[in-house]
């Protein structure tokens, strides 16, 4: 297996795909993107799951880290990276038509947990026939899906790295995604169905999750103020801006749908404990808490691995918080040459 990394891929699946809520979407599309080549055997598989609002093209988004020679190196192994179900990037979303009335699901699209992405992830998984993953790596709620995929179909996963994650989704962070919905909901857009339904809020949704992302002191070192000034400040125009940014890039619709999803994630729902869930996971796993992280502080990862038998936890020290799995790439990359350096044999 080989592919074009600048091509995106789509794999459809044209039967009822069942959702946890018991509601169904009558067929999907996954859109996705695959880097270097499969060997012999297909054992260099490693496949990543990105971030909230990122995509299946991890050589952008994670500059530094994945790439030709790089940590994650896509001259070694086949890389593979999915758009999550729900957002438009080429997947299936509220954006898609409903092939039932030939109209944009929009506001209808039914709701979806972590665990209906883990199952399109591997429907896709079983049309690339792949059998064995050789590292499972997400951060964020791309970590969440990573843990449900590793509790879900332990044996697929011979290693595994969550990065700043956590297993259940705390109240606070509920609280968050909550705040962030409340502000889309107030644009009187949202009403309306159409594309741009709710984007004036989606930039306010957007300032508000920052605030999770980053730290005050990641603030104060990146947003200074200008000497006598008493309006104006960088830190609003980086507000403003980071607002607009994904205005341009994301929809409202998916945005709203996944922080739902996020907030659904526990893995001990249906079963019998987190705890036990964790303990099924087969993978050797590492463990990546970024220091300064408000959103999914390491006490979470802490947990993670408490109860994960084959663990190796890992503190990144950075004052960028949450958004540090992303800004501390040398960090980041040094954890993953642990992570590979048993692989000496994969050519």
């Amino acid at each position: 297996m080989m592919s074009d990394s600048s091509t995106i891929q789509y794999f459809r699946y044209e039967n009822r795909f069942e959702l946890e809520s018991g509601h169904f979407l009558p067929r999907l599309t996954l859109g996705y993107h695959t880097f270097g080549r499969a060997n012999h055997d297909c054992s260099n598989v490693v496949w990543i799951i990105h971030a909230l609002t990122a995509d299946s093209q991890p050589t952008k988004w994670w500059q530094g880290v994945v790439g030709p020679g790089m940590a994650i190196d896509t001259d070694r192994y086949f890389v593979v990276c999915a758009n999550t179900l729900g957002s438009h990037y080429g997947s299936t979303s509220p954006l898609s038509l409903d092939p039932i009335n030939c109209k944009p699901y929009y506001h209808d699209f039914p709701s979806i947990t972590n665990r209906d992405i883990v199952q399109a992830f591997k429907l896709l998984a079983d049309h690339l026939r792949i059998r064995k993953i050789n590292t499972l790596i997400g951060p964020s709620i791309g970590g969440q899906q990573a843990l449900e995929w590793a509790v879900m179909y332990p044996q697929m996963i011979e290693k595994l790295v969550a990065i700043a994650t956590n297993a259940v989704h705390s109240p606070y962070g509920v609280a968050f995604n909550e705040s962030q919905r409340m502000a889309i909901e107030l644009d009187p857009s949202w009403e309306q169905a159409s594309n741009e339904s709710g984007l004036e809020g989606l930039k306010v949704a957007r300032s508000i999750a920052l605030l999770s992302y980053r730290t005050k002191l990641g603030y104060d070192s990146t947003q200074t103020r200008t000497k006598d000034a008493v309006d104006k400040f960088a830190a609003a125009s980086y507000q403003q801006y980071q607002g607009e940014k994904l205005s341009r890039r994301f929809n409202a619709y998916s945005y709203y749908l996944l922080t739902k999803a996020m907030d659904s994630h526990d893995l001990g729902r249906a079963r019998e404990s987190v705890q036990y869930a964790l303990s099924t996971i087969t993978a050797d796993t590492t463990v990546i808490s970024i220091s300064s992280d408000i959103l999914f502080p390491p006490k979470e990862q802490q947990l993670l691995a408490s109860y994960i038998p084959k663990v190796n936890l890992i503190n990144v020290e950075s004052h960028f918080g949450h958004d540090g799995f992303l800004v501390e790439a040398e960090s980041i990359s040094q954890a993953f040459s642990q992570v590979f350096q048993t692989d000496s044999a994969i050519v």
